[in-house]
C-alpha cells in the first residue's frame, strides 16, 4: 500500500508541477498583451490538435475500438458543452476561454494519471519515463490556461494556483491505476477518448476562434504551426 501512496504523490506532483510551471510563466508578466496572447492561443491550439490527433485518439484506438473512441469523444465533446453553458454569465469572455481551457486539462489529466499509476506498477523505469514526458505535455497547457486569465484580469497568484489544481486529478488517476494495476485496457482508451473529445471542442471553439479575434494574427498562425510541430515532436519522439 505504501507503493500505491507514493506511487500517487507521483502522479500528483507530476501534473501540478507541469501545468504550474506552464503557469508560472504568465504569473511573471504583469499583464500579457494581446499579441502575446494571440500567439500563445494559436501554439496551444496547435499543440492540443497534435497530442489529440498522434496520441490519445490512435491510443485510445489500440486500447479499445474505433466505436469506442467515438462514444468517448462525443460525451468529452458533451460535458465541455454543458460547462459551458454554465460560465456563459462570465463577464469576460476571454477568462471563459481560460476557465475551459483549464476544465479541459484537468479532465485529461485523470487518464494519464491512470497511465502513470499503470506503468509504475509494470516497471519504475516506465513509470518515470511517461512521467517525464507527460510533465512535459502540460507545460504548454498551463500557459494557455494562465494567460487569458491574466488578460482577463484574475490576479497572477490566482492564476497560478488555479493552474496547480487543475493538475490534482492526475494524482487521482496515478492511485486508481496503480490500486487496481490490471485495470481494463477499455476503460483507459475510453478515458483518453473522452479527454480527446474535451481538448478537441475546446480547440475549435474556443483556442483558434480567439487567437484570430486578437491582434496580430499571423502571429496566431506561426504559433499554430510551432505547436503543431511540437506536438509531432511530444508524441512521436520523446
Amino acid at each position: 500500500m505504501d507503493k500505491i501512496w507514493m506511487i500517487t504523490l507521483i502522479g500528483t506532483l507530476v501534473g501540478v508541477v507541469g501545468t504550474g510551471m506552464g503557469g508560472f510563466f504568465a504569473f511573471l508578466m504583469k499583464k500579457p498583451t494581446h499579441t502575446f496572447l494571440s500567439f500563445v492561443l494559436g501554439l496551444s491550439s496547435g499543440l492540443m490538435l497534435s497530442i489529440v490527433c498522434f496520441d490519445l485518439i490512435p491510443e485510445s484506438i489500440d486500447l479499445g475500438n474505433i466505436w469506442m473512441s467515438i462514444i468517448g469523444i462525443l460525451a468529452g465533446v458533451g460535458i465541455i458543452i454543458l460547462f459551458e453553458g454554465l460560465i456563459k454569465g462570465e463577464k469576460e469572455n476571454i477568462v471563459k476561454t481560460g476557465i475551459l481551457v483549464g476544465i479541459g486539462v484537468a479532465v485529461h489529466n485523470f487518464p494519464e494519471g491512470l497511465a502513470i499509476g499503470s506503468a509504475f506498477v509494470a516497471t519504475q523505469k516506465l513509470g518515470i519515463g511517461l512521467a517525464i514526458v507527460i510533465a512535459i505535455h502540460n507545460m504548454p497547457e498551463g500557459i494557455s490556461m494562465a494567460a487569458p486569465m491574466r488578460v482577463g484580469g484574475i490576479h497572477r497568484v490566482k492564476a497560478f494556483l488555479y493552474t496547480l489544481f487543475v493538475g490534482i486529478p492526475m494524482g487521482i488517476g496515478a492511485f486508481v491505476g496503480a490500486y487496481l494495476g490490471e485495470i481494463s485496457q477499455s476503460f483507459i482508451g475510453f478515458c483518453l477518448s473522452f479527454a480527446g473529445g474535451t481538448m478537441l471542442y475546446i480547440t475549435c471553439d474556443e483556442l483558434i476562434p480567439k487567437s484570430k479575434s486578437l491582434k496580430g494574427k499571423n502571429r496566431s498562425s506561426v504559433g499554430f504551426i510551432i505547436g503543431f510541430v511540437l506536438g509531432v515532436i511530444l508524441t512521436k519522439k520523446l
